[in-house]
């Protein structure tokens, strides 16, 4: 297959080479398929040796030159489980390649097809920074505009949505991006691009001209984001964002997926030609989401509503505000809390400041609901907080979102 002419270490990694490894995998869920061959065929596109095992019992694992491996696997650079049991993985000898990860999400979508999960295509595709730039552009003629729209593939009359996706330090942002909507979570035309230090998102919802269905209160009852019945109204983009993460955390764990530091920032949907003003909500709201949960991961400017006018002020005057420098020194672990658990400390509050009871916090964050309370009552000692009095819990939900706001600066780039 194609794909097998890839060895992607020596690609750069880019959202263009993000795209080629789904669409090889794509090339798989097509034609015919067992276990051997996607072993071999991922060992040949990764440049090391790949296993798998499905939850009834079949198993493969082969080298890159397509010999297969006996035996249990060597040295597991990277692995992902499957439900309710196997996984696949990677054993590459030194540190994981800068594509292993979506790799492995990727083989771990097709091992599903093999043990009976459908599948439906939903491939963003990588698009010239250019062309994108020349859309969130409000310097250029509207003319030049459309006809960047038109090679885009997107439609001149439908509205669009933008969005801003912040990576881990270190990383490729536009991959990243990639990475996340590659597993399908949202419905649409999906164009990706980095933006300077952004992954720019342009989505164009099938639905044709108006927002049906994307409305900031079309979420499922435990997003958190809105009332509604899910099964009357579809999810919306910021739903459908969490949801991908959600699954992501779940399938490499708790921990690895609080850690893994993306964050996503969603405008509103307009005409195309005033693309640039959801790119400018995407980059505010992206200004109050915290890496950590799905739920603080992703801020959506609609949901925001005039909180989002939070974002017009001064840095300067944020950092200053005590509450806010309180809660700061309380994060940074300024009073005597163990390494990381500052962090720990705030993820409790905005948890319980957004539902408002202790065992859905409890819920949200995988903890027992004691643990919960303990954290909680650490930061009402030491910020002079009650937070079952509803008054104090908006002042904390406010302050959180200021230190957010101020930690993130004025302008997150991106144009």
């Amino acid at each position: 297959m194609k794909g097998l002419l890839l060895r992607l270490s020596a690609l750069d990694a880019d959202a263009a080479t993000a795209v080629r490894v789904i669409a090889h995998f794509e090339a798989l869920l097509g034609g015919g398929l067992d276990p051997a061959s996607l072993a071999r065929s991922t060992a040949g596109l990764a440049g090391c040796p790949a296993g798998l095992r499905l939850p009834d019992g079949r198993s493969a694992r082969s080298g890159p030159d397509g010999v297969a491996l006996p035996g249990a696997p060597g040295h597991v650079s990277g692995r992902v489980e499957l439900e309710p049991a196997g996984g696949v993985w990677l054993e590459r000898a030194g540190a994981p390649g800068p594509f292993d990860e979506l790799v492995l999400e990727w083989m771990a979508i097709t091992a599903r097809v093999l043990a009976g999960r459908p599948w439906q295509s939903r491939v963003p595709q990588a698009a010239d920074p250019a062309l994108v730039e020349l859309v969130l552009s409000g310097r250029e003629d509207a003319p030049d505009r459309v006809r960047a729209l038109r090679l885009l593939g997107l439609s001149p009359e439908a509205p669009l949505r933008v969005i801003a996706v912040a990576g881990r330090p270190g990383t490729d942002v536009g991959m990243e991006a990639v990475a996340l909507l590659g597993r399908g979570g949202l419905r649409g035309t999906v164009r990706v691009a980095r933006a300077g230090s952004l992954g720019a998102v342009l989505v164009q919802r099938p639905e044709g001209p108006g927002r049906k269905g994307d409305a900031a209160g079309g979420g499922s009852p435990d997003d958190g984001a809105g009332g509604g019945n899910s099964s009357d109204r579809p999810a919306s983009t910021a739903c459908e964002l969490r949801a991908a993460l959600r699954e992501r955390v779940r399938e490499r764990g708790t921990a690895h997926g609080t850690a893994q530091g993306i964050r996503v920032g969603v405008g509103g949907a307009f005409d195309p030609l005033e693309a640039r003003t959801s790119w400018s909500q995407a980059r505010a709201a992206l200004r109050f989401a915290a890496a950590g949960s799905p739920r603080d991961a992703v801020a959506d400017h609609d949901e925001l509503g005039p909180v989002a006018l939070l974002a017009d002020i001064p840095v300067e005057r944020l950092r200053a505000q005590e509450d806010v420098r309180r809660l700061g020194r309380l994060a940074r672990g300024e009073r005597g809390e163990r390494a990381g658990h500052g962090g720990e400390l705030l993820a409790a509050l905005a948890a319980f400041c957004r539902t408002g009871s202790l065992r859905q916090a409890a819920g949200e964050l995988h903890l027992h609901h004691s643990s919960v309370a303990a954290r909680l009552t650490h930061v009402e000692k030491e910020l002079g907080w009650r937070l079952r009095d509803p008054q104090d819990r908006f002042r904390a939900q406010l302050a959180l979102y200021a230190l957010r706001l101020a930690d993130g600066g004025e302008d997150l780039g991106g144009g």
